[in-house]
């Protein structure tokens, strides 16, 4: 099975949810997506295989947006992409492509919904919150 998280390990939600990923058995293919962008076909194609709009993975926080004017309305899914292109830390994290589907994982234990195998153990975030308790019941 190929699952894919486009990771930014500065990124706690993004730790998280690879730590999920990996609690469910997987190993899968990191692409640190500051170091290794993605191209503008494949951006193009996660948003689309998302369903989501443009706007929803443009990341505010700690980025240029507001230096770029990205908040302005008129601005076309061209260039709210070309601007993802040109300044990858626009891009929210974490996106996770499984066979089951693709999603932005905000917060981390959305990706439960995207795992073929269910949580081998218990499983608390970073910041304490328990998401899983040892029988594999979710938590939240």
């Amino acid at each position: 099975m190929t699952i894919t998280i486009y990771h930014n390990p500065a990124c706690g939600t993004s730790r998280n949810v690879l730590a999920l990923i990996r609690n469910s058995g997987e190993e899968p293919r990191v692409i640190e997506y500051l170091k290794t962008p993605p191209r503008r076909a494949e951006l193009v194609d996660l948003i689309a295989r998302m369903g989501v709009p443009v706007r929803s993975v443009l990341r505010e926080k700690g980025t240029p947006f507001h230096e770029l004017g990205l908040d302005n309305p008129a601005l076309t899914n061209d260039v709210l992409i070309d601007a993802m292109i040109a300044h990858p830390i626009l891009i929210n994290r974490p996106i996770v492509a499984t066979p089951l589907g693709i999603a932005l994982c905000r917060p981390s234990e959305r990706v439960l919904d995207l795992l073929p195998a269910p949580q081998r153990g218990a499983f608390t975030k970073e910041g304490g919150e328990k998401i899983e308790d040892e029988t594999g019941k979710r938590t939240v």
